[in-house]
């Protein structure tokens, strides 16, 4: 069985940097972005996968786009 592969697509101008996404990815593949939107937040970004690997870390649980109060968050699997 092959292992379930994800995409994280975050809308960093609709985040409004409650970090809910970072403590449940069980991935640890979002983090605090280091540039502030247009509201003056710094945002959760996803983190780029290592390009050396064969597979990206993401298996597509979607914990962090059903807890986003603020919907920024679409996972897609693939």
């Amino acid at each position: 069985m092959a292992k379930k592969v994800g995409r994280i697509t975050l809308d960093s101008e609709a985040c409004k940097a409650c970090y809910l996404c970072i403590s449940v990815c069980p991935e640890k593949l979002i983090m605090v972005s280091q540039r502030l939107n247009q509201k003056g937040y710094y945002p959760a970004q996803v983190v780029e996968t290592d390009p050396d690997k064969q597979c990206p870390k993401c298996t597509g649980c979607a914990l962090c786009a059903t807890i986003c109060p603020d919907v920024a968050i679409e996972v897609y699997r693939e």
